[in-house]
């Protein structure tokens, strides 16, 4: 009898384990992994410009400072979101007097503004590439450009926290944004590449 009532109790023990093992499925199938969001990693990440010199060579600079953030959702990438802002002070053209002449009013005016951000508005992902179209403020003025690039990898960091990386590039023309200092010798379309590793939060 006592034999019995063991096997009965081992029998129902592995029945509500099933029924438990197959709720939590039933759970994580109807709710979905929320979007992860990622704060970029500035000491890990590249912000490079490049505008023509006297129609002649490509010349390329980088700011030192950017920061921001990106919502990732892979299950609708569509939703995902991706904001950056980049110092204009932290100019970097290997020569300082030039980083001077471009933070002056007639280049970015860092003074009166300070950052030049971008915003998305929607997002289109493909596999591993990726198209944001988003508005790009500098100086005060605010117009729609195109982010077209692609995921360079996921991972975790030295400290074991998630992250993620991406590239892409964006071409304006300067003078919709009133940047008009040596007209000639600087070109007019300014391409900006933007290498992130971004750490999830």
């Amino acid at each position: 009898m006592m034999s019995i009532m063991i096997l009965n109790a081992m029998q129902f023990l592995r029945f509500a384990f099933s029924l438990s093992a197959a709720a939590v499925l039933a759970t994580a199938a109807l709710c979905p992994a929320r979007a992860a969001e990622y704060t970029i990693d500035n000491s890990h990440s590249s912000f490079i410009f490049k505008v023509k010199h006297l129609n002649t060579s490509n010349f390329y600079g980088r700011f030192n400072e950017g920061s921001g953030t990106i919502v990732y959702d892979e299950a609708k990438p569509a939703e995902s979101k991706v904001e950056i802002s980049i110092k204009a002070e932290s100019v970097d053209s290997n020569n300082k007097k030039r980083d001077a002449h471009i933070v002056s009013p007639d280049f970015f005016n860092a003074k009166e503004f300070p950052e030049i951000k971008f915003k998305s508005t929607a997002v289109k992902v493909e596999g591993e590439a990726f198209e944001i179209t988003g508005d790009l403020t500098a100086l005060g003025t605010t117009k729609p450009v195109t982010l077209k690039g692609q995921i360079t990898g996921k991972g975790k960091n030295m400290g074991g926290k998630e992250i993620i990386g991406g590239e892409g590039t964006f071409t304006f023309k300067r003078s919709e944004f009133g940047i008009k200092g040596v007209p000639g010798g600087v070109g007019e379309e300014v391409t900006i590449i933007v290498s992130i590793e971004a750490i999830k939060k």
